[in-house]
């Protein structure tokens, strides 16, 4: 059965996203600061508007533990958090979440990356430093719905996803190994963003498909990964295309299939939130590819 999609987002009120400068090592403090005071905003304005939920997460993360990049509390919401030490990491993780996150379902996409984190902290070899960057940068669509079968707002996010890359190039002075952790829809973004996407790793995890037919496809020169829970639903989402209304519908090939090309790994017998279950094998998958000690993977 599939899960049922989210309730639409109300319409909360918020301030307008803070105007940074271009990030720099130096600058990341002051863009800390800045985002936590517009959350701390957002926090007060969603609970005089009635909605102590959303006052709940926004409040959380005004906290002074936590370290965004970047906020935007209107609507569904928008986020951009460091889990880590971003300024001196030469190991990160970007991962980008699918159908049904929002600010309001934010708690269970950070505790995803936090998994990550705690992970990477475990296996990185010595001296070897790790940050993990939760990406809720654009409006994912419901679960059950027509949007979910496209992929238009994966073609909005994939400039933002480009965007946030080079300015994390940019920003850490070293060159440092970056891998794109992509569940579920938020294959379909890092599907349309490939092409231009400067990563040395792309990883598709409870792919519905990538809005390509093949790696060659996808016109990126990273190494691609895919991997599916043995109890996963989204292996039953038919990869067809059919014209619909001057729309497509449909992702493309299933990356699981080998002639899509990708790199296989194990993911255990999980469903479809289980990939960052501390001691899954598809946890421990991850966290090899974006150390780069993939040579240790079954």
């Amino acid at each position: 059965m599939f899960p049922l999609s989210a309730a639409a987002h109300p319409r909360i009120p918020a301030p307008a996203p803070a105007r940074l400068a271009p990030l720099t090592r130096t600058g990341l403090d002051a863009a800390y600061t800045a985002n936590r005071a517009d959350a701390a905003q957002a926090s007060r304005m969603a609970a005089a508007h009635g909605d102590t939920h959303r006052a709940a997460v926004d409040g959380s993360l005004a906290a002074p533990s936590r370290h965004l990049l970047a906020f935007d509390g209107r609507g569904s919401g928008r986020a951009t958090e460091v889990i880590g030490d971003l300024a001196h990491a030469d190991r990160i993780a970007v991962v980008v979440p699918g159908s049904d996150t929002s600010l309001d379902t934010y708690g269970r996409f950070r505790g995803d990356t936090l998994a990550l984190y705690r992970e990477l902290t475990r296996r990185a070899p010595a001296g070897t430093r790790t940050a993990v960057v939760a990406w809720l940068g654009y409006q994912t669509p419901g679960t059950v719905s027509a949007t979910v079968l496209t992929t238009g707002r994966a073609d909005q996010a994939a400039p933002h996803l480009r965007e946030l890359i080079r300015d994390l190039r940019a920003m850490v002075g070293q060159e440092p190994r970056i891998t794109t952790v992509c569940h579920s829809y938020g294959s379909v973004v890092c599907g349309r963003a490939a092409a231009d996407l400067d990563v040395n790793d792309i990883a598709l995890i409870g792919s519905p498909g990538t809005g390509a037919d093949s790696v060659s496809k996808l016109h990126t020169p990273a190494r691609v990964w895919a991997a599916r829970g043995a109890d996963d639903w989204v292996a039953d989402v038919p990869h067809v295309h059919v014209g619909l209304f001057g729309t497509t519908l449909g992702l493309g090939t299933d990356p699981m299939d080998p002639a899509f090309g990708a790199r296989l790994f194990d993911a255990g017998q999980g469903g479809h939130s289980a990939y960052f279950r501390p001691g899954s094998p598809s946890l421990t998958n991850l966290a090899r590819i974006v150390l780069g000690t993939t040579k240790e993977m079954r």
